[in-house]
């Protein structure tokens, strides 16, 4: 692969486009397209900003993916957990002004932006191995019921505000006494028909004989259809006099091209949302893209993906948009809809163009009650609660991160909550390294295997210890194995070896050389030999470079058999 190919994939995928292809995309963009036209204007509607914001962040961002990203799947584009963090990131700078709302919202997609392509430039894409799944799930999770409770104020026709499920509760309750009845009805009904639609409206056009493809398409347009009656509806019966809060007038033509703000104090107010968000955003993103690139046996690249991510959101910021990146329900159904290639992506633009062009002029009627119901319906199948039961059941651990992340997030907001979230996968890991499992192993009778003392029935020397240690040794964990063999050792039996089994040790850095050294003569002063069995390659190179060998008081075996046969007496 050459260095052109790497960052531009269009350049691979390009070269065998044909017209089979066009039409899988094509078809697949066309279902997408009438599924985001909805989305992206309620999407705006959460991040706090105008609607035609939606549009112009699902317009420009899809071609700079097609250009840039590696999935053939991934539809990138506002999502719901991304507009929340953006309203939460534009709601701590107390801006009142609409320009000066929208220009925070693009400076925040640039610097998302630019952190992403750095990046990956510097193929840092590992860094997502750090967040554990289960904080991911909880914070998801989270989120969504923080975004459903969020749109009860739209439901409702009342002024709600507040970032944490208690400020947002006690605003709702503080305000019933002015709730709309137009809007509720049409909130509730455009609620219902939404969940009736996602649910059982395409096994009831098969049942009426309908296609499978047509079908499908019919049903994704039920978002489609609930904006068209509400907005009719709102508009023959004079509703909005009766204090339906409506979109109103939506800018009609092409993306602006803008520019974002380069102020060091806006800078410095919004880094750490907009590194927030590249971080959630492109977890999200890969998670979603590794998964459907799997069903075709597909690859993607973590790193390209960093860069085709990191421009997506600098075209939005440069197109009147705001933060966007791959979303799970959209990326789904551009796969089963059939998109063959990214340009699938290019092509919702184009439909997403039209309707800037063409159809804002008849979104003035449309109630923002609906487009709260699109919302409620979209993230209420991001709540998994079953993760608190499974992980439960599984690992005390992960649980108690797990509800500290759905907690914080629900009382804190989704900045502390993410926030958290990262911090808690990192020490989970830290813990889970920090007292690595060691294991006091004995010969299988009859074999040349080594297994644990207390779960196989084994042969053991008298006057021999063997360890097996289960984990890279670094600075974290290297005095826990030194207090082990330490306590170990202190017994009634008269010991005059001990062999530390290396086969699962990838590492040694520093800090654990140091530990070894120290235990080396520990153990020398206490009439007893340090052994290494069992010592990968990478391992053995590190420790030559060093006088630990030259210092160890016994020897070290190629096999953990070979120190048992000559250790035996």
């Amino acid at each position: 692969m050459t260095p052109l190919t790497r960052y531009l994939p269009i350049l691979t995928w390009g070269k065998t486009y044909q017209r089979d292809t066009f039409v899988s995309d094509a078809v697949a963009a066309v279902i997408v397209t009438i599924m985001l036209i909805p989305q992206s204007l309620a999407y705006a509607l959460l991040a706090g900003l105008p609607p035609e914001m939606g549009l112009y962040a699902s317009i420009l961002p899809l071609v700079a993916y097609a250009v840039f990203g590696t999935s053939r799947a991934l539809a990138v584009g506002p999502v719901a957990v991304v507009s929340l963090m953006t309203a939460a990131a534009i709601g701590n700078l107390g801006l009142t002004s609409a320009a000066e709302i929208a220009l925070a919202a693009g400076t925040l997609a640039f610097i998302s932006g630019a952190l992403l392509t750095v990046m990956g430039v510097l193929r840092l894409g590992f860094l997502a191995n750090f967040l554990s799944h289960p904080v991911i799930a909880g914070f998801i999770t989270a989120s969504g019921l923080l975004i459903a409770t969020s749109q009860l104020k739209h439901i409702l026709g009342i002024e709600a505000h507040g970032h944490t499920l208690p400020q947002i509760l006690g605003a709702l309750a503080a305000h019933l006494g002015d709730v709309s009845l137009a809007t509720l009805v049409i909130g509730v009904a455009a609620t219902g028909f939404l969940f009736w639609v996602r649910k059982g409206l395409k096994p009831l056009l098969l049942r009426l004989g309908f296609g499978a493809r047509a079908a499908d398409i019919i049903a994704k347009a039920g978002p489609v259809a609930a904006v068209a009656v509400s907005t009719l509806a709102v508009w023959a019966l004079g509703l909005q006099d009766a204090g339906v809060k409506i979109v109103g007038a939506v800018p009609q033509g092409i993306p602006p091209l803008t520019l974002p703000s380069f102020s060091p104090a806006l800078w410095n107010d919004l880094f750490l949302s907009a590194l927030l968000i590249s971080v959630i955003g492109f977890v999200e993103s890969v998670s979603v893209a590794q998964t459907l690139a799997a069903k075709k046996r597909q690859r993607i690249d973590p790193d390209q993906e960093l860069i085709g991510l990191g421009t997506s959101n600098i075209a939005a910021a440069v197109s009147g948009g705001y933060p966007v990146t791959g979303g799970f329900a959209r990326s789904v159904v551009n796969f089963d809809a059939g998109a063959a290639t990214p340009a699938a992506g290019a092509f919702t633009a184009v439909g997403i163009l039209l309707a800037a062009l063409l159809l804002t002029p008849l979104l003035y009627f449309l109630p923002n009650a609906t487009l709260a119901a699109t919302i409620i319906v979209a993230v209420l199948s991001l709540v998994d609660l079953s993760i608190l039961k499974r992980t439960w059941g599984y690992s005390k651990v992960d649980f108690a991160a797990v509800a500290a992340t759905i907690l914080l997030t629900l009382g804190f907001g989704v900045e502390i909550g993410v926030s958290a979230g990262v911090l808690i996968s990192i020490a989970l890991h830290l813990y889970a390294t920090s007292r690595p499992h060691v294991a006091e192993v004995g010969l299988v009778p009859a074999t040349q295997h080594f297994r644990n003392i207390h779960r196989h029935k084994v042969e053991t020397l008298p006057h021999a210890v063997t360890l097996r240690v289960d984990e890279s040794l670094y600075f974290a964990n290297a005095r826990f194995l030194e207090d082990y063999v330490s306590a170990r050792v202190v017994c009634d039996e008269p010991l005059s070896d001990v062999v530390l089994m290396f086969s699962a040790v990838n590492e040694v850095d520093l800090s654990a050389l140091e530990s070894l050294e120290a235990l080396n003569h520990k153990l020398k002063d206490m009439g007893i030999r340090l052994h290494l069995s069992e010592v990968k390659g990478p391992v053995m190179d590190r420790l030559e470079r060093s006088h630990f060998l030259q210092e160890l008081t016994g020897e070290v075996y190629l096999s953990q058999y070979d120190a048992w046969v000559a250790l035996k007496r």
